[in-house]
């Protein structure tokens, strides 16, 4: 490309020496004179130093930074890309406009707020905000429907932005998402018309506005976008797979005559549906952009070719995609195992042994990973993990326990088996209707004495001077806790939970929570854990026990050497030395609740190749159903339709464990704090 500013020829100017720096793939890339291209990268192929080289020989070139808009989904991303082209450069990258597609909306609009009716000062809520004016939308258009009857106002704010994201019409998004309230699909419309007129009026922008805006300040308002195409003259778009529609429609609007254009994306690792990602953004690009030039980064530099060979014929029974073949650069390597075990009790087992091995081998615990299809597959190993003293870190940021849809349940047993439990009261009377904080302690405070949940049950609901909301809501809690105090159901904490779900928490979940289905099947298999115990005291003294699990002893190295437990979601993007994939059992992994195989197949590609050196696909044979019923699990589509030749087979035979597991670390002499009262009068604890 030549200068379109001086003339010049630039190529002789160079600093960076593109053909030494770069494989023959990525060269085209970088060397591409211009107008739309669709990069396709697959795992581990060097789609970042592409993006990186790319936006360097555009400068090189002579395009200015401030005409090149570069869009990516973390602003750490984009920072880092952005750093990298400086040290190429060797000079300042301050002008180029980069980040996420939200932070990018956000400094456009406040530059034409007014084209939009906004001021330029206008304020962003965040998500709690966002609620908070949602509640107030819903009490202004619907004080007729009763409030059980309608989304509470969390919901209807993920309702609202999926709809805004996807451009779906609101009746299929509530029949996929929340088909309890498919019913009341007009209201509905009309609250999210009156939240967007108090957010106008208040001149107020949510998350989604800043792209729902841009978007409209491109299609309604033609001198700004003239002026925007003018401003952009290159667009570089970063994991092109993972955009909604609207952010797809956002970047083809900017473009100008030239329709310099490049996104970079891989197919096969398109796995955020359910977060309004559009697969056929990807796929139809070429043909929304017939003068599209379609490149293909295919040198793998993570994975050893066994790896990859399995992950090539894994994805080759996808049909809609474009064809590929990653190609090692490494040399050698293992093949994958694939291990069937008898129970999940003893696939746990089973992977905490081999990351042992593993650390005997000479690898970091860092260098260590666990991935499954859903966060409730973690359960059983992150128990085994604690009693081993294994350390560990959930990608979520949260452990199984830590979640608030298992502390809500949990908080009925606990005060179950606790009735002087004040703080599982107060969390669980707090999500009836009609209980805020204030009226809560006021609940307890009348209840208190030697036994809070006989005084709970033997209480007229009608004697307390509760609102009548407050009183329905008291009158339920009685049903359930008599029912949980039962002596039966005290020996059955399975059991325990399945009746707080069935009877309140799945209606409430439902009506108040986003992802409901998964933290559902989250609590199902909380239930099914909770079945291997004798009766309820146990079962929460184990789980106390192991939330202060450190495992800090086990295994020496850095404090911050852990392994790492993610779903296929959370780790994407993400490499380590060894990956065991779990729970690799028809309607596990795939998950019996999806309905697109291909995409289920794509997650099951991006599992396998997050692994290096080492991979380990891992399935039960048999699991205990919540009638405690053994079920024959059959193995996962993805593995039987895998040929031999690209994994090894074991089977492990069923062990009980002799020993007991590490004792936990200890010891020593404790003197009391001088404001605790000894009733002994003795300061030393032996």
């Amino acid at each position: 490309m030549s200068d379109k500013l001086t003339g010049r020829d630039h190529r002789s100017l160079r600093r960076v020496r593109y053909e030494d720096e770069l494989n023959p793939q990525q060269l085209a890339v970088v060397m591409h004179p211009g107008g739309p291209m669709l990069a396709l990268a697959g795992a581990g192929t060097g789609k970042t130093r592409t993006l990186v080289y790319r936006a360097s020989r555009l400068i090189e070139d002579g395009v200015p930074p401030g005409r090149i808009l570069l869009l990516t989904f973390t602003n750490k991303a984009a920072r880092e890309m952005m750093r990298r082209v400086e040290q190429l450069l060797e000079h300042g990258m301050n002008r180029v406009t980069g980040g996420t597609f939200h932070s990018a909306g956000h400094r456009i609009l406040r530059r034409y707020a007014e084209f939009l009716g906004y001021s330029p000062r206008f304020s962003i809520l965040d998500r709690e905000d966002a609620t908070d004016l949602m509640g107030a939308a819903l009490a202004d258009t619907s004080p007729e429907v009763p409030g059980q009857r309608m989304p509470k106002p969390r919901l209807l704010v993920d309702l609202y932005s999926f709809v805004i994201n996807t451009g779906h019409d609101l009746a299929d998004v509530l029949s996929e998402r929340a088909p309890q309230f498919i019913d009341q699909g007009e209201v509905i419309a009309g609250v999210f018309k009156r939240y967007l007129e108090r957010k106008r009026a208040a001149d107020l922008m949510d998350f989604d506005d800043l792209l729902l805006n841009w978007l409209l300040l491109l299609t309604r308002f033609p001198r700004a976008r003239q002026e925007l195409q003018e401003n952009f003259s290159h667009i570089l778009v970063d994991e092109y797979q993972d955009t909604n529609r609207l952010q797809a429609d956002i970047v083809d609007a900017m473009l100008g005559p030239e329709r310099n254009v490049m996104v970079v994306g891989d197919d096969a690792q398109s796995i955020y549906a359910f977060r309004g990602a559009d697969f056929e953004n990807i796929l139809g690009f070429p043909e929304r952009h017939p003068e599209c030039e379609v490149f293909r980064l295919e040198t793998n530099y993570r994975s050893v070719p066994p790896i990859l060979g399995l992950a090539n014929a894994s994805i080759e029974h996808n049909t809609r995609q474009f064809k590929k073949l990653l190609r090692p650069d490494r040399e050698g390597g293992e093949l994958p195992t694939e291990v069937a075990v008898p129970t999940p009790e003893i696939q746990a087992t089973y992977v905490a042994d081999q990351i042992l091995e593993l650390v005997e081998e000479g690898l970091e615990l860092e260098d260590v990973a666990v991935l499954y299809r859903n966060h409730a597959h973690s359960l059983d190993l992150q128990v085994e993990l604690a009693r081993r003293n294994i350390p560990f870190r959930v990608r979520s940021g949260l452990r199984f326990f830590e979640h608030r849809h298992v502390k809500d349940v949990l908080a009925h047993l606990r005060f179950v088996d606790n009735p002087r439990d004040e703080v599982a009261f107060a969390r669980l009377i707090k999500l009836r209707d009609g209980f805020g904080p204030r009226l809560a302690a006021r609940l307890w405070d009348d209840l208190a004495g030697a036994d809070s949940l006989r005084r709970l049950l033997g209480t007229d609901s009608g004697s307390l001077g509760l609102p009548r909301p407050a009183r329905t809501s008291l009158t339920q809690l009685q049903t359930l806790m008599d029912t949980l105090s039962a002596p039966k159901t005290l020996g059955q904490p399975g059991e325990a939970i399945r009746q707080v779900v069935e009877s309140f928490y799945g209606p409430w979940a439902r009506a108040h929570l986003e992802n409901s289905g998964s933290r559902l099947e989250d609590l199902e298999q909380l239930a099914l854990f909770a079945d291997g115990y004798p009766d309820l005291n146990a079962f929460l003294s184990e789980v106390t026990l192991l939330n202060d699990l450190s495992g800090e002893e086990a295994v020496a190295g850095p404090p911050d050497d852990m392994v790492t437990l993610s779903t296929v979601h959370q780790a994407k993007g993400i490499e380590w030395r060894a990956v065991f994939v779990i729970w690799l059992s028809e309607g596990r992994f795939p998950s019996f609740r999806a309905d697109d195989e291909e995409e289920e197949r794509r997650l099951f590609y991006v599992a396998v190749t997050r692994a290096r050196d080492r991979l380990c696909l891992v399935r039960p044979e048999i699991a205990r159903d919540r009638y405690r019923v053994d079920t024959i699990l059959d193995p996962s589509r993805f593995l039987s339709e895998l040929p031999d030749v690209v994994r090894e087979l074991v089977t492990v035979a069923e062990e009980r464990r002799a020993d007991g597991y590490d004792a936990l670390p200890g010891g020593g002499r404790y003197t009391l704090p001088s404001f605790v009262d000894d009733a002994s009068g003795d300061d030393d604890i032996n």
